[in-house]
């Protein structure tokens, strides 16, 4: 079907979605809404806040990645999942079947290049010739591309090494490497060892915006759409209740994700913006796009791609 005519077809499902009778939980009750989420996040936090009462089933699936998520939720495995901006260029490059419907903005702060606390390096231009570790296809391969750009290199000036996070905190604790683009805990446990220091956050790089999305199948199964625009909702409160109850959020989150207090509250009270669930609008497509041209720049895709497609603006009203 042509994009513009399920266009079209969404609004009339948006019609039914208004009907009284859709949002009873009796209605809903034979539902099971299919959710990928991350150790800490959806499974954790909606019962925190208060939002965990859903008169559907949710199913909950655990990923460690994006990428992982949009491959599942192509497959028909899933039917709900987040993810930053990097997958849906990949997955605009592949044809892969997942609508973006809402907006998570989050922190930058968290996505730094790290280099040795001896390192003689006092910016990115000092890289050069240097062993940087990163993760391929994630936030830190993109605004390690964007830093190099700035300072007049290219990938191919540093000696780039593509290791997950864990294997590169490995190899930096073991002096194994000059620099470290990652993001999360491993900034904090690299920092609190005493020999680390950041060279540069992703401030002025990364949007923060972080990707909900659903699979193509939701937005044409009244009920499946139907559970998806409470559940919408009940994650826009959700974050809502945490920016408002940090502190109760830190306690319930460290021992679930088996970081301590202090990393987890460190994140939480230094945020470069709060965590806030928004509708799609021009400014996440356009930053979205920003993303694939820049991993097109780079030869990292097979031809230019247009990820305006893989927005659907239907869900607006459940999350306001």
């Amino acid at each position: 079907m042509p994009y513009l005519t399920r266009r079209a077809t969404l609004g009339a499902g948006l019609a039914t979605l208004a009907a009284p009778h859709i949002g009873r939980a009796s209605d809903l009750s034979g539902v099971i809404l299919r959710v990928a989420t991350y150790r800490g996040q959806d499974q954790t936090l909606l019962p925190a806040a208060g939002q965990a009462n859903t008169p559907y089933k949710v199913e909950y699936h655990e990923f460690s990645g994006g990428q992982l998520i949009v491959e599942a939720m192509d497959a028909g495995a899933l039917d709900f999942g987040s993810w930053s901006e990097i997958p849906t260029t990949f997955a605009a490059a592949a044809g892969e079947r997942v609508k973006v419907v809402a907006i998570l903005q989050g922190d930058v702060n968290d996505q730094v290049v790290l280099v040795p606390k001896a390192s003689p390096a006092r910016s990115i231009a000092d890289l050069k010739g240097k062993r940087v570790a990163y993760v391929r296809g994630t936030t830190s391969h993109y605004y390690l591309l964007k830093m190099l750009w700035q300072a007049g290199l290219q990938f191919s000036d540093i000696q780039a090494i593509n290791l997950s996070p864990t294997d590169g905190a490995a190899a930096f604790r073991a002096g194994d490497l000059d620099a470290w683009a990652i993001y999360g805990y491993a900034i904090n446990f690299a920092l609190a060892d005493g020999q680390a220091r950041v060279l540069r956050t992703a401030q002025g790089i990364l949007s923060g915006n972080y990707h909900i999305g659903v699979a193509p199948p939701v937005l044409t199964n009244p009920a499946l759409r139907a559970a998806t625009a409470d559940y919408l909702g009940r994650v826009a409160k959700s974050y809502a209740w945490l920016e408002a109850n940090k502190n109760t959020w830190c306690s319930v989150l460290a021992p679930v994700i088996h970081v301590p207090l202090p990393f987890v509250q460190a994140q939480f009270f230094h945020e470069s913006q709060p965590d806030k669930l928004i509708p799609v609008d021009d400014a996440a497509i356009v930053s979205a796009q920003a993303v694939a041209d820049t991993f097109n720049k780079a030869g990292l895709l097979p031809k230019p791609v247009n990820v305006a497609p893989y927005f659907d603006r239907s869900f607006s009203q459940a999350i306001a």
